[in-house]
């Protein structure tokens, strides 16, 4: 028994962990955050509170925090940068401690985070053992090939820690809706969706105006929500088979949050965890990697020689002919 326990282990520390997969969910959660900088002033995410009137918040740990150690203002810009370079895919052994960093700085110093920016700093702290680990150029390569097991051991160990979280994610969700008398009885997204503060966008009031008058429609929207989430909760325990279908549900689920109430940064930190939790890391997604074998391929048909400004710009193939003493 504990010799097959062993090749297993061994098995699995020979498989590469590190793919575009976990590629994908960084800069999905990179993007989450950077949204959020990006689409608001820095005084409207550190302002005083009621029983808190500094800003931002800078007790406890959060006193070593980008928005804490630098002007709340040049942190911003700074953490934009950061986020930009993360969610681009260069170098994640350089990028993921900074990412990390920008990531919990913003979630323990703004003023109101949402539930978006704890999964958010909470993945990127346990996506640390991969992403130190992986010495690609780029997280969108398809694959590395394990050099070191117990390297590869660890990040696969950090990846269990993940899917136990995001499953975990799930189950107190759904559970708590269960406790609320709206959930229990069919009729918390009436409420939701007409709120004139979190309610739908004007240009989905139309559509959703029948399905909230007719009392089936409403129940269906929310009892629907609360099976997929704990559907989710599944997930952990589901073959591969079924994963695919489990991740289309969840995605469906965050992209109509995302639509219907504007939380598109906590739908997009939430779609990276069903990508960590639900897509293997040893089946990388085959788009990525394609487009970077396109772009090398055109970058060496069309790499040029510097020349001077005022001279011509001579291709690979012209420089070679001119080498040869023979007209290309």
């Amino acid at each position: 028994m504990l010799s097959r326990l062993g090749a297993s282990v061994r098995a699995v520390a020979e498989t590469s962990p590190w793919t575009n997969v976990y590629g994908l969910a960084r800069t999905l959660i990179a993007l989450s955050t950077l949204v959020t900088l990006l689409a608001s002033e820095t005084s409207t995410l550190f302002r005083p509170a009621a029983g808190d009137p500094g800003f931002p918040y800078c007790d406890g740990a959060a006193a070593y925090g980008l928005f804490c150690v630098a002007e709340p203002a040049w942190a911003h810009r700074i953490a934009i940068v950061v986020l930009l370079v993360a969610a681009s895919g260069w170098r994640p052994r350089l990028t993921a401690l900074p990412h990390w960093w920008a990531t919990v700085s913003f979630q323990a110093s703004s003023t109101i985070p949402d539930g978006g920016d704890q999964v958010a700093a909470v993945l990127t702290l346990l996506l640390l053992p991969i992403a130190l680990t992986d010495g690609r150029a780029w997280h969108w390569q398809r694959t590395r090939p394990v050099g070191d097991v117990t390297a590869s051991l660890v990040a696969w160990s950090a990846l269990v820690v993940i899917r136990v979280q995001v499953a975990g994610i799930y189950l107190q969700a759904s559970m708590a809706k269960l406790g609320r008398e709206e959930w229990a009885n069919g009729t918390a997204m009436y409420y939701w969706l007409s709120d004139p503060l979190f309610g739908a966008p004007g240009w989905a009031a139309p559509l959703l105006r029948p399905v909230l008058a007719d009392a089936a429609g409403v129940t269906i929207l929310t009892w629907g929500a609360v099976a997929v989430e704990f559907a989710l909760v599944f997930g952990l325990f589901a073959r591969r088979a079924a994963r695919p279908y489990l991740l289309g549900a969840g995605v469906l689920l965050h992209v109509s949050i995302a639509l219907l109430m504007g939380l598109g940064s906590f739908a997009l930190a939430m779609i990276a965890s069903l990508v960590l939790y639900l897509r293997p890391l040893d089946q990388p997604w085959p788009l990525p990697d394609s487009l970077m074998r396109t772009v090398k391929s055109l970058r060496s048909h069309l790499s040029v020689v510097p020349q001077p400004f005022w001279g011509r710009r001579r291709t690979v193939a012209t420089r070679r002919a001119l080498e040869e003493n023979r007209s290309p």
